[in-house]
């Protein structure tokens, strides 16, 4: 068993910025962070668009950003949390030049501030294609420097560990008192016992297969605290990047940034009609949710697998000067964007909703926070406006640790029982694990996408039971693997998004449901 002050669960921007803020201010406690695949290995580390802050006060202000964000989330967004992470940012921003981070500035020293869907105006800062990237080196390099965080990679957190964990304990109120982990490489299970335990363990998209996320975006976090009874809420929301590289193969896709649309780019459906005009009088600017339902509805008239980007009439120095990365994938896949429409579809992008959090980042857990893309804030409403997620995750990883430098979490006084994994064996048969994630992803893709129906809902609940019965069965039989673990999360996590959808009556933001328009 190893104990810590503070157990962190994932090391992108939330977890690794609590991580540092809080190994700083109490050099003698110890945070430990674990992280299921390399530590560099998040869905930070491919967000390409960048920051939005107020850093010009002048053109822009924080009414309008403010206004911006409430529009997208479309009604359902708590107005007070918009306006603190708004003002908010700039000191947060700030903090991450401190640490090292690089942000591009024009010819005059000013920072290059780009505009994407959904903004009023320029204000995303932005490390040419790859600020995600560059955020992720900058924080890994100070977290490094601080020895009092260990990083444990390639451990992956099974479950937390609560009240019906411990014997003896007499408490209605459910507590957080760590996880039970396993170490891929040795494949032993052990238990961190922490005063205080921070989920930051990212998103979702591998839920639905065809997603923007790296492979590891399985939701876990958002299972582990639903297991352990935990409220989640506005997981209908899920949002489709409209633009991701179309491969014929699937599995996660490039992202082509909405920053190439604000760049002037067009989408044309496969006859060359530039379709966007007929749908939104913003066209390719119109908000995310709007341009993927405007994708799917071409598509599901059409019957093609995708449409395209048209760059060919951009200025191609500043194209590749902006978008370098960019640019050189469409070259890898013998795409020459001077000359040949990108093709591109939605792909599941980011989650909305998640583990229900106050403004310190307190669940419904005692000693349980979270914090980035796994949790509901209120901040996002029905659908996220573009490159506000790496600023609530600075945000909150803030007032998590304001927070806690207020209130000490002391170390709680139980014995925790080791993993009892009696009676399982190795399971050899991996083609049921690969057949049940296929099948889960198909099915989220079908029944669950960009557009539902009640009745594809209620006949994806029917699947899902069926899944669910054989992947639990695997998980009591089974000894303990990474992938397992990930596919019984993403069930738990499918019945989530069918269910909370189901429960929605009206359509919002990126939430539709044809049975909800009025007719």
């Amino acid at each position: 068993m190893i104990e810590a002050n503070y157990l962190v669960i994932g090391s992108g921007i939330a977890g690794l910025t609590f991580s540092v803020k809080i190994a700083e201010k109490f050099p003698g406690r110890n945070v430990v962070i674990v992280t299921k695949a390399n530590e560099d290995e998040s869905n930070t580390k491919y967000a390409q668009g960048g920051v939005a802050v107020v850093l010009n006060k002048e053109k822009d202000s924080f009414k309008k950003h403010i206004e911006d964000t409430l529009i997208a989330g479309d009604g359902l967004c708590d107005k007070e949390v918009v306006e603190m992470v708004v003002k908010e940012g700039p000191d947060r921003f700030e903090e991450l030049m401190l640490w090292g981070a690089n942000f591009d500035v024009d010819s005059s020293g000013e920072f290059d501030l780009g505009k994407e869907g959904g903004h009023s105006e320029y204000r995303v800062v932005h490390h040419k294609d790859i600020t995600g990237f560059e955020i992720e080196r900058a924080l890994l390099k100070r977290a490094h420097q601080l020895s009092n965080i260990t990083i444990l990679p390639h451990h992956f957190a099974i479950d937390l560990v609560t009240n019906h964990h411990v014997k003896d304990l007499q408490s209605e109120d459910i507590a957080c008192f760590g996880a039970y982990v396993f170490d891929q490489e040795t494949g032993t299970i052990f238990t961190i016992k922490a005063n205080s335990t921070l989920l930051a363990s990212g998103g979702i998209g591998c839920v639905y297969g065809h997603t923007t996320n790296p492979i590891i975006a399985t939701g876990d976090g958002i299972a582990m605290a639903y297991r352990a009874k935990a409220h989640i809420e506005d997981m209908e929301f899920v949002q489709f990047h409209p633009t991701a590289l179309y491969q014929v193969k699937g599995e996660s896709s490039f992202l082509i940034s909405e920053a190439v649309r604000g760049f002037g780019a067009y989408l044309r459906n496969k006859k060359g009609h530039r379709f966007m005009l007929d749908h939104d009088e913003r066209a390719e600017l119109a908000s995310r949710d709007i341009v993927s339902q405007s994708i799917d509805s071409e598509l599901k008239k059409s019957g093609d697998s995708h449409v395209y980007l048209d760059c060919t009439h951009l200025d191609m120095e500043a194209f590749k000067n902006h978008f370098p990365n960019i640019y050189n994938k469409c070259l890898e896949h013998h795409i020459k964007i001077e000359t040949d429409w990108i093709p591109v579809v939605p792909a599941s992008h980011y989650l909305c909703g998640g583990i229900n959090v106050d403004k310190n980042g307190k669940t419904t857990i005692a000693n349980l926070f979270a914090c980035g893309e796994c949790t509901r804030t209120g901040l996002h409403g029905a659908n996220r406006l573009a490159s506000n997620s790496l600023l609530e995750a600075l945000v909150y990883a803030h007032n998590i640790y304001k927070y806690h430098s207020a209130n000490e979490y002391k170390s709680a006084n139980v014995v925790i029982p080791d993993w009892n994994d009696e009676g399982t064996v190795i399971e050899k048969e991996h083609i049921l694990l690969q057949h049940n994630l296929k099948q889960l992803q198909a099915l989220m893709r079908d029944y669950v996408g960009i557009v539902r129906s009640n009745k594809r809902l209620k006949r994806a609940i029917k699947h899902l039971d069926l899944i669910y019965s054989e992947v639990e069965e695997l998980y009591k039989e089974s000894k303990i693997t990474a992938s397992l673990c990930e596919l019984r999360n993403m069930v738990n996590v499918s019945h989530l998004i069918v269910t909370q959808s189901l429960e929605r009556k009206e359509n919002k933001g990126g939430y539709f449901n044809i049975d909800n328009v009025k007719k």
